[in-house]
């Protein structure tokens, strides 16, 4: 499926309506929220989600938290953009990604917190009258955009609320985002969030020095 092309014809109905719908948005990170922001802002309100338990250490999920509250200030959004604080839950993520703390970068564990996250986040739209819910994560050339997809499509189901399809990368979604982070002077972490996907990218960058001094 062209996840993009079923936004963009979803963002076309939406302007020939003249209406503005609420929509509650999870977000990873402020340099991945820059894109869908600045992309999605003129045709909804938007309220940032921003939930992301997995993000260890605590430093680092502040650290993150700021910069995103930070960019919401300061972009010039043609409508409303806020952000709807939670509680950070990382006892709640090792419980749900028990048994899997060995998978590799992008596999089931990766899944399971893609799905504790969504789920959250359609639960919040449900309950607080919004219009859609979406999610910044499918921006990330790193990350399977249909399989997200697909359990977007799933929580859409079981909460009926509709849910946003995307693939945020496509049409330079991705590039976009790094020029808006060096025109926001936002920090680019080196990992996605987890204590597990920090030691394989460190042992990635292990690996590849090893391999240059050879």
């Amino acid at each position: 499926m062209n996840y993009n092309k079923i936004m963009e014809d979803e963002l076309n109905k939406l302007k020939k309506t003249n209406k503005v719908p609420n929509l509650l948005l999870h977000s990873c990170c402020a340099p991945c929220s820059s894109h869908v922001i600045d992309l999605l802002s003129p045709y909804f309100n938007i309220t940032i989600l921003y939930y992301n338990p997995n993000i260890e250490p605590y430093e680092e999920y502040l650290h993150r938290k700021e910069e995103e509250i930070k960019f919401i200030t300061e972009y010039p959004s043609k409508n409303n953009l806020n952000i709807m604080d939670c509680d950070y839950d990382n006892e709640l993520y090792h419980e749900t990604i028990k048994g899997l703390e060995q998978e590799r970068e992008g596999g089931l564990r990766c899944l399971k917190c893609y799905h504790l996250r969504l789920a959250k986040t359609a639960l919040l739209a449900k309950e607080k009258n919004f219009d859609y819910f979406a999610t910044t994560l499918t921006v990330s050339p790193l990350k399977d955009s249909k399989k997200i997809n697909e359990i977007g499509k799933k929580l859409s189901e079981e909460f009926q609320i509709k849910y946003l399809y995307s693939d945020f990368k496509k049409k330079e979604g991705y590039k976009h985002s790094i020029e808006l982070s060096k025109k926001y002077n936002l920090y680019r972490q080196d990992y996605c969030g987890c204590i597990y996907s920090k030691a394989e990218r460190i042992k990635t960058k292990l690996e590849k020095e090893k391999t240059a001094n050879l």
